[in-house]
């Protein structure tokens, strides 16, 4: 019997799908390559907790970490395998047991399954975005969160967060609700594992990349309106930029410019599927991130634009500043002259501003996975000692 057990319902049905992995997924992904030699896999298939075999579990986390064509069918022989001696089983040995991507927490029947194993849960709290800005995401979505936050409280015997600024909100929230908390460990997350980039630039104009999803809280649309400000004021002087990220929701304004804004034709580029590769050489050969976003839990494209020696110009959030002190651009997200000025600014080819972050960024040190995991070893081993 292996130590722990791994919730990967989320990653199973969204690779199974096709799409391409969030900075959640990645997280994810993460734990898998990290506790899957002494871990097996539990997927959730219609309303049933289906523990995996340890063959089926090394399967299944080695289909995650490097999919393949068959995977669907793997994952499908898998469960058939393992439902019918698993169905209805209470899990009654006492192992951790991991959610790193908040997956099912909102339901009540997780909690109360949970309560009646001996699985000791940890898990991992990305941010409390929903709760604390529901103004940016999809209706009901705050009250969804809540309900994985409770669960967190209720059933955790121990909480992950990715930042001091998460923990302090996840701190906040557990005394507003009046409940205790549960031991917890701060553990930065380290940049995604990209692969080396073309040497080449991948446009001939100086440009800039955004990255993330897009929706309302990253501020797409400020950016937008501003592009459109240089492309009339400059013409073909000024700078292009990349879009990298899936389209998201409630964006119906940022895609109304996107597809039918005539001016950014040749100047703004929208990339929804890119792959990792391409990830690397968009980033590598630009003048900056730009990461204007008006809330984050994380920020997991500084980290990356930053490893990869990528000058940031970036929100001024506490999160922002906890991963990488005084080396970005700090900019408020409504301040649009301000970002227009340090655009023209860093589209020169010898930008002062540019040289002066690059410098700022020697000797920088991004977290990494290994000092990630020493804290949840950590946290792992203060719950083996404490008395229940």
């Amino acid at each position: 019997m292996r130590e722990s057990l791994i919730d990967v319902t989320r990653l199973v049905d969204r690779t199974m799908q096709g799409r391409l992995p969030t900075g959640v997924d990645r997280v994810s992904l993460e734990y898998i390559r990290y506790f899957g030699h002494r871990a097996t896999a539990l997927v959730r298939f219609s309303g049933q907790w289906i523990g995996l075999s340890l063959a089926d579990s090394e399967r299944v986390f080695d289909g995650l970490l490097s999919p393949a064509d068959n995977f669907n069918s793997l994952v499908r022989r898998a469960v058939v395998r393992s439902f019918l001696g698993r169905v209805g089983r209470r899990f009654s040995d006492s192992r951790f047991f991991f959610n790193t991507g908040h997956s099912g927490l909102e339901r009540a029947h997780y909690a109360q399954f949970l309560q009646r194993s001996a699985l000791k849960p940890l898990y991992f709290v990305h941010d409390l975005i929903p709760v604390t800005h529901p103004e940016y995401c999809r209706p009901g979505e705050a009250e969804r969160h809540r309900l994985r936050m409770d669960t967190m409280l209720s059933t955790g015997q121990g909480v992950i967060a990715n930042s001091a600024a998460t923990l302090a909100e996840f701190a906040a929230y557990a005394q507003a609700s009046a409940r205790p908390m549960p031991e917890t460990a701060v553990a930065l997350l380290a940049p995604a594992r990209l692969p080396e980039p073309v040497a080449a630039p991948l446009l001939d104009a100086p440009y800039f990349v955004m990255l993330g999803t897009i929706e309302p809280r990253k501020n797409h649309w400020l950016l937008l309106q501003l592009w459109r400000q240089l492309i009339e004021r400059l013409g073909d002087a000024a700078p292009r930029l990349v879009i990298i990220g899936q389209r998201g929701w409630e964006c119906e304004n940022v895609v109304d410019l996107l597809e039918r804004c005539e001016t950014l034709n040749g100047f703004v580029f929208e990339q929804p599927a890119c792959n990792d590769s391409e990830l690397a050489s968009w980033l590598r050969h630009s003048r900056a991130l730009l990461f204007p976003s008006f809330a984050e839990g994380y920020g997991m494209p500084l980290a990356e634009a930053l490893a990869m020696e990528v000058p940031v110009i970036a929100s001024d959030l506490p999160v922002f500043r906890e991963i990488a002190g005084d080396i970005p651009e700090y900019v408020d997200p409504l301040d649009g002259q301000r970002w227009r000025d340090l655009v023209i600014e860093y589209a020169q080819p010898q930008s002062p501003m540019r040289q002066r972050q690059c410098q700022r960024m020697a000797g920088c040190e991004m977290p990494t996975w290994g000092a990630h995991f020493q804290q949840v070893e950590a946290l792992m081993e203060r719950l083996r000692d404490k008395k229940h």
